[in-house]
């Protein structure tokens, strides 16, 4: 556990040997941990940091998964929706050319961000950040890449978009004859490898390889 730079005072530790809690702001010396380790706030207990074995495989594998995964589940259709004899296939593109259509236009932008284009660009941000390190070349791209994929990541709403299709699932049923297509499978899986992938690229340890940290690389 992280001891507290208070009890040594802040002027006589170096700023790159302290790390401050998410949480509670508490800060503290930076440990020095094994694989497997995982360092957690001593005021709060919140996870600071935990140090894998290997960042890097796993993490292309992942990001390459997530990108075949992506186009199926933007361009399949999700749910066949037979009303009245009216056939429709909807896909997540054709939601946001209604709404355009519809006269909504600021919405079906709004739509097309958050569920399109911007876990698009965070998928090719970690992309490229995990070459980077895996290549030890670019490294200050990498560092903006890797930033820039962190204030993207509150406008990727990957979730919201999919409990919205599953309401709507669940409100559609009783109107119309209803199938689901495998849209909807695609964006669940590419859903579940996102978060899988937040788990594998541990922040500690990609911002340690960026910063030619080589002990973190793998």
């Amino acid at each position: 556990m992280p001891e507290s730079a208070a009890t040594l005072g802040l002027d006589e530790v170096p700023l790159e040997q302290l790390v401050a809690c998410p949480e509670c702001d508490l800060l503290m010396l930076k440990p020095n941990l094994n694989l497997g380790e995982v360092a957690e706030c001593p005021r709060c207990g919140c996870e600071l940091f935990r140090l894998r074995h290997r960042i890097v495989g796993p993490g292309l594998a992942l990001v390459l998964a997530a990108l075949l995964l992506y186009f199926p589940a933007n361009f399949l259709p999700i749910m066949r929706l037979n009303l009245l004899g009216r056939v429709t296939d909807d896909t997540v593109w054709s939601g946001v050319l209604s709404l355009y259509n519809s006269g909504m236009q600021g919405i079906a932008v709004v739509v097309f961000l958050c569920s399109m284009a911007v876990p698009l660009l965070k998928l090719l941000c970690q992309l490229a950040v995990l070459l980077c390190i895996a290549v030890d070349r670019a490294k200050p791209l990498g560092m903006l890449l890797y930033r820039t994929y962190h204030h993207l990541r509150e406008w990727g709403m990957l979730e919201v978009y999919l409990l919205g299709i599953l309401v709507s699932i669940i409100k559609l049923r009783d109107m119309a004859e209803l199938s689901l297509g495998i849209g909807l499978a695609c964006f669940a899986g590419l859903l579940v490898v996102q978060v899988w992938l937040e788990l594998v690229m541990s922040p500690h340890q990609v911002w340690q390889a960026l910063s030619e940290r080589r002990d973190a690389r793998r």
